[in-house]
């Protein structure tokens, strides 16, 4: 086997673009969150074409079948066409339906603390001075 010929499994895993760094799919391969056989893979393994991997993101859990190996990062309409989707259908359905349930942390409009303009028309509300806009 030629140098070309062999790859780490971590290293495959971020070419491919499953983790956003190597550090990471190292990381989840010792944390068993990587799979052949059903067995926990390490990341110095080797990839081989046809092997199937079970794969635990952040986001969601993958099921690759390896169909090239790439041993550089590539942008990823390139990447995608180094392995095959074999994820079950519940699977997919799981992560869109967390993905719409998603907070992004931003608050709703109309909703919660008053703006400064609300704040001075509630405290001349208040105070008696004047009346609030209409556009409230």
């Amino acid at each position: 086997m030629t140098d070309k010929e062999k790859l780490r499994l971590d290293k495959y895993l971020w070419s491919i673009r499953l983790f956003k760094t190597r550090r990471l799919a190292t990381d989840a391969c010792n944390d068993n969150r990587v799979k052949y056989q059903e067995e926990s893979a390490k990341p110095g393994k080797n990839v081989h074409l046809g092997d199937i991997y079970d794969v635990r993101t952040e986001g969601r859990k993958w099921r690759i079948k390896v169909t090239g190996l790439l041993h550089t990062r590539l942008k990823y309409e390139e990447a995608v066409k180094y392995y095959t989707d074999l994820t079950p259908p519940e699977e997919l359905e799981k992560a869109k339906v967390q993905a719409a349930s998603f907070y992004s942390g931003k608050r709703l409009s109309k909703i919660g603390r008053p703006t400064k303009k609300e704040r001075r028309n509630l405290d001349g509300f208040m105070d008696g001075d004047n009346v609030p806009d209409e556009n409230l």
